[in-house]
């Protein structure tokens, strides 16, 4: 379990990669583009300069981390000694398919496939493997390298013996891993998300503003950011993604997604990664620093 490849070098897969490397473990970090290898490591080495001027880390740490990352634009070369994979690529169920069955042809026949999803049924993505039993959900929180939450969600197969090797793996990178069942949207967007799309059907209605909205959580509930800034954060096309994955699975109206939310997406308003949402990030003010303004 020392060789942890880590598919996706975007906002999740670099922060699961840095986090890994910190720890000692030697990753293989495979994106089918090179720029956005080069952008992920670029974020890393940021985010550890970071750390470094908070002095909690050194710089031989920083060195240390960043040596433990080789990067691929290969799966097939970034997965051959692997001992686990982690695939952190878009919340999209066709892709995420795709990628496992190219895991099975390519990866050790004891290699434990785990996927960072966030709402996508790890029994559908286990069935086109040869190895249910070793494929399982290992759902990160963003940012990864601060968050202490990670949700290991069981698939109708998946073994006792695979769910305790990441569990332990889990509590090796500090982190509370919590046991869930596979259902979609597992416990942190099954509540999350249709709180978020609450808050957007509040803005859809005319019940208040952007900031009024996310003032009442943050100053009534004691939420550290508002749901429509936490959700430019997420990504409005994440947050589609998710409440489509829901709807789809229970048929329950309450989790159809606000038209509001699907014109934005639509539109191109992704939140603070495509410059506005609910938000406008044009002079390159993360959704962290919006909700601070009302603190």
């Amino acid at each position: 379990m020392k060789n942890i490849a880590v598919i996706g070098a975007g906002t999740m897969g670099n922060g699961i990669a840095h986090t890994l490397a910190q720890f000692d473990y030697k990753v293989q970090l495979i994106d089918i583009s090179q720029a956005s290898l080069d952008k992920g490591m670029a974020t890393i080495t940021k985010n550890l300069d970071r750390m470094l001027a908070k002095e909690k880390i050194t710089e031989a740490d920083k060195q240390r981390t960043l040596n433990n990352i080789s990067t691929y634009t290969s799966l097939e070369e970034g997965v051959e000694y692997a001992g686990l994979v982690i695939e952190a690529a878009t919340e999209n169920l066709d892709l995420k398919l795709k990628i496992f069955r190219d895991l099975e042809k390519f990866c050790p026949d004891d290699t434990i496939l785990a996927s960072n999803t966030s709402s996508i049924s790890i029994t559908q993505i286990a069935a086109v493997t040869s190895r249910p039993e070793m494929v399982i959900g290992m759902h990160f929180m963003n940012p990864v390298p601060i968050m202490k939450l990670v949700e290991i969600i069981k698939g109708y197969s998946t073994s006792q013996e695979t769910y305790k090797t990441v569990k332990e793996l889990s509590e090796k990178l500090n982190k509370v891993p919590v046991e869930v069942n596979d259902y979609p949207g597992f416990v942190a967007n099954r509540i999350l998300m249709p709180m978020i799309n609450e808050a957007i059907e509040t803005l859809y209605n005319g019940v208040a503003g952007v900031k009024e909205i996310d003032t009442v959580m943050m100053l009534g509930m004691a939420h550290p950011m508002g749901p429509l800034a936490l959700a430019d954060f997420i990504g409005l096309d994440v947050c589609l993604s998710i409440l489509n994955v829901m709807y789809d699975g229970f048929k329950n109206p309450k989790y159809a997604p606000c038209p509001l939310l699907v014109n934005m997406v639509m539109a191109g308003k992704l939140g603070s990664k495509s410059g506005e949402g609910f938000y406008d990030y044009s002079q390159n003010r993360k959704a962290e620093d919006v909700a601070a303004m009302f603190s």
